[in-house]
């Protein structure tokens, strides 16, 4: 008899997961577009950025580049900051930073993803 207590409990159990499964919110499981645009910067295949910059949480950061903090008051306009990860070039032509958009190094929303990322530093 106690098989069948057993077999119960364990249906209702997978009922009931399988169940609160559907009331879980879709949103909960993706991400913000900044922590996105944090894991395509630190992807060593995508944007790579500790490489050459210094930023709160980076893992032996590089210091060919400047700091990335204070972001928004450096970089109120953000097209600006699009610009400048796009195509740093336009505005340094000695740049040693990759035109990540110009080369395709990125997509365009992983641009703007980035850019949101920047903008939280």
């Amino acid at each position: 008899m106690r098989k069948p207590a057993s077999i119960f409990a364990t249906s209702t159990g997978a009922v009931l997961l399988l169940g609160s499964a559907f009331l879980t919110p879709v949103v909960a499981a993706e991400a913000t577009l900044a922590e996105t645009g944090k894991a395509v910067a630190e992807d060593r295949t995508k944007g790579n950025c500790f490489a050459c910059h210094d930023y709160p949480g980076a893992v032996l950061p590089g210091n060919v580049g400047p700091k990335l903090m204070n972001m928004k008051a450096r970089f109120p306009d953000k097209a600006k900051l699009r610009a400048q990860i796009y195509d740093a070039t336009k505005n340094n032509p000695n740049t040693i930073m990759p035109p990540f958009g110009k080369h395709r190094i990125l997509t365009d929303k992983e641009l703007d993803a980035v850019v949101e990322w920047v903008l939280t530093l």
